[in-house]
């Protein structure tokens, strides 16, 4: 099991809660639809959100080539991608010791632009199947011009850590005769009924099914 544990991804509050093996990691990664990716440009920081896909120990990241600020990472500027998924509201006898239950991942490092045509492609099949499984054999594919104005970009993931908690809420002891109700609320990404396109065609396959959590 590959540990990913650096000095810059030690935890410094609440250690307990981290997490550096790969298993963890790839697992939050995978089931994380959305992404946040962080940088600086031109002495500001910034945080855009994106979508992404992981093959093996690659982390691949979608854009459009005119985002100014894409441009930029191209060159391998050092970035920070972060992704995080809410599994429950930790309501707590104290205001102060509310919480949540999460799982979040942070990669660290330098992202490069996919150059290559062919391993383009092959990095938004990731992407595809990362947001629907099952998709890429169903859909048109990026034509030369289409993939001229994606930009994809690539990050390995050798430098991450997960935090992550889970359980009830901790309350300071006296707390515990409190009346007030205290527990977690859970919260899971579902989907609702799939709405056709008014164009769609009556060949068309019955709509695909968001199988949730733990899909990838």
């Amino acid at each position: 099991m590959t540990e990913l544990l650096t000095e810059r991804t030690t935890l410094r509050r609440l250690p307990k809660r981290g997490a550096h093996d790969r298993n963890s990691i790839d697992a939050i990664l995978d089931e994380a639809l959305v992404c946040h990716v962080g940088f600086s440009l031109e002495g500001q920081p910034y945080v855009i959100p994106s979508i992404h896909g992981r093959a093996g120990d690659r982390l691949y990241i979608h854009g459009s080539a005119a985002s100014r600020m894409l441009r930029t990472l191209s060159g391998g500027l050092p970035v920070c991608v972060a992704a995080t998924l809410l599994d429950g509201l930790v309501m707590a006898r104290s205001a102060f010791h509310h919480s949540m239950n999460y799982r979040s991942v942070v990669v660290l490092g330098s992202a490069h632009v996919v150059e290559d045509p062919d391993q383009k492609m092959e990095a938004l099949r990731v992407i595809v199947e990362h947001v629907s499984p099952g998709r890429w054999p169903e859909v048109r594919w990026p034509t030369d011009h289409e993939l001229k104005a994606t930009l994809v970009l690539e990050l390995p993931i050798e430098e991450a850590s997960a935090k992550i908690r889970t359980g009830p809420p901790i309350d300071d002891e006296e707390d515990y005769a409190l009346s007030c109700w205290a527990g977690v609320i859970p919260l899971r990404l579902t989907s609702q009924p799939a709405v056709p396109d008014p164009r769609i065609s009556p060949q068309a396959p019955p709509a695909p099914v968001f199988a949730g959590p733990g899909r990838g």
